[in-house]
């Protein structure tokens, strides 16, 4: 009998170490939750003591203690609200005592990782005196796999998960303009491709420059415009600003202001127009910002015409319904006149992996110092890994999922008929939209 149960023990230990190896999520769903939530409970106070997230006792109490000749009553553990398990982790609701503050929870977070032998743990203020606290059981970033079902919508796309477990969207409409950094093989590119597979599909009309004639030229047929040379990046640029300028007369031809008009009828941006006169969102990626920004002549014209047109419409194509996608390895003030004025507007700040400080730096330099640091932390065999940081000063990690070429070009030849015809840049619709549409049996089983 004894035998049977080492024997089954064994079996049972075997398991869980050959799926913690091999698929940690099914590891996590069966034994980590258990053995994550026991821990938790077991060590939860002398945890919250060790990283010493405790109060004193009230005055009160100390005083009490004294006049009866007591010991001093222990320090105050933060009370634990609830644990609740995910597929990836665990959350746990805490509630403050006076005096304490979220920071400080947020700053004990990497001696939490250790104590409660998780992952990684993230920390936010949920109200006032109350914090959160997500523990991610295992690596979720070394195999991506995006959640079947995501919240999708107009301009809003899933390009990535985040280290605690969630989805990161790219929603143009709260971000209308972002820039990418990253060095060469750091995976900038697949997020390129994750991100204009995901457009693909949806009613907006996609506008590129490629200057190294390579990265966007296979979507051509999904794209109503695009620019391979300096020359013509600028006539493109000039004439999305053009557009953007019509754009605009025809949402002050329909404000019709008056003291009769509803404040919701008055029209600001191209979302507020009727549908049969709102004009197709554009979304603009520019593959390599140093080629365009970057020149060998001194006072160059032509590279002037291309800043101050990116420059409008970085300030200005939000309400029209045009917005920026910018692809570098570097964003820095060896660029030219203009370029930090550009960087300001871009809202959206991603980095991959880079080879220097300074490159993190230019992105995260008026964010965080801790985005700037974990950006040049990305080791060289993740990639497509990057830091996001926010305005706000807030910062996580992402990883995109693998895209290749041969998927991303399936979806856009797939979806080639969604691609509008642009009266202003009908010039620069490349050839590739005439040729017949064949979409290999492979690549839509892909």
């Amino acid at each position: 009998m004894t035998e049977l149960l080492l024997i089954a023990l064994a079996a049972l230990v075997g398991s869980a170490l050959l799926l913690r190896w091999r698929y940690p999520v099914w590891y996590w769903l069966t034994f980590g939750i258990v053995l994550a939530v026991l821990r938790v409970r077991v060590r939860y106070a002398s945890v919250m003591e060790a990283c010493r997230l405790t109060v004193p006792a009230s005055r009160m109490r100390r005083a009490v203690a004294r006049w009866m000749g007591k010991p001093v009553p222990q320090q105050r553990v933060p009370r634990l609200l609830w644990i609740r398990p995910t597929r990836t982790g665990l959350r746990l609701r805490i509630r403050m005592w006076p005096g304490q503050d979220a920071f400080e929870f947020a700053a004990a977070s990497d001696r939490l990782r250790h104590s409660f032998a998780v992952h990684q743990v993230t920390s936010r203020e949920i109200k006032p005196g109350v914090v959160e606290i997500t523990l991610t059981g295992y690596d979720v970033l070394r195999r991506v796999q995006m959640p079947a079902k995501t919240d999708r919508g107009l301009l809003k796309i899933p390009i990535a998960l985040v280290e605690d477990g969630t989805v990161h969207y790219r929603d143009y409409r709260e971000v209308p303009h972002a820039i990418t950094v990253g060095a060469t093989q750091s995976g900038k590119s697949v997020t390129q491709r994750t991100v204009i597979k995901e457009l693909a599909s949806q009613p907006v009309a996609l506008v590129g420059i490629d200057c190294k004639k390579i990265e966007l030229g296979p979507f051509a047929r999904r794209f109503s415009a695009l620019a391979d040379n300096p020359d013509d990046a600028v006539e493109l640029l000039e004439a999305l600003v053009h557009r953007m300028d019509g754009i605009y007369d025809t949402i002050r031809a329909e404000q019709r202001i008056s003291a009769d008009t509803p404040d919701a009828d008055i029209a600001a941006n191209i979302w507020d127009l009727p549908e049969e006169l709102r004009p197709v969102p554009i979304v603009v990626t520019i593959d390599e910002i140093a080629e365009l920004a970057l020149s060998t002549k001194k006072n160059d014209p032509r590279r002037d015409r291309i800043v101050k047109a990116l420059v409008r419409l970085a300030q200005l194509g939000r309400a029209a319904g045009i917005f920026l996608d910018i692809y570098g390895q570097r964003f820095g003030s060896e660029l030219g006149d203009g370029i930090t004025m550009l960087r300001a507007q871009l809202t959206g700040r991603m980095v991959h992996r880079v080879n220097d400080e300074s490159t993190a730096k230019m992105a995260f330099g008026d964010i965080s110092p801790h985005a700037v640091f974990a950006a040049t932390q990305i080791s060289n065999n993740r990639r497509g890994m990057a830091v996001v940081g926010y305005s706000t000063g807030d910062w996580v990690r992402i990883r995109t999922p693998h895209t290749t070429m041969r998927q991303a070009v399936s979806a856009c030849n797939r979806h080639a008929d969604l691609a509008p015809e642009l009266p202003e840049l009908a010039r620069f619709r490349p050839l590739a939209h005439l040729a017949p549409v064949e979409v290999p049996a492979v690549a839509e089983a892909a």
